[in-house]
């Protein structure tokens, strides 16, 4: 488990933190909303290209949190499955040119 992750794991069970995966799920969902907020903010609703602001940063922080709290929920390991996605964009991209998976 890479580091980022064993200190999150850590923070959680030393503060009484685990929850089921679905509940955690809800939180990654939650938090997703918080940013894409901040860049609706950033950006004035669209008028005006995105600036990086601290509260973005928080967010995307707290994002970050959310995800890597719910691999461990699950026992995954989240740098292993970003791995696995990198490798099957790149084999989406080398077949069609597209990352996506109906390209």
């Amino acid at each position: 488990m890479n580091s980022l992750q064993s200190k999150i794991e850590n923070f959680i069970d030393a503060n009484g933190l685990r929850c089921d995966p679905a509940t955690r799920a809800l939180d990654l969902a939650s938090e997703f909303g918080e940013v894409a907020k901040e860049i609706l903010k950033a950006s004035d609703y669209g008028k005006r290209p995105v600036t990086a602001t601290e509260d973005l940063r928080e967010e995307l922080g707290d994002l970050a949190f959310s995800l890597y709290a719910l691999a461990t929920e699950l026992g995954l390991e989240l740098d292993d499955a970003a791995e696995l996605a990198l490798r099957k964009y790149g084999t989406r991209l080398a077949k069609s040119g597209s990352s996506g998976s109906d390209g």
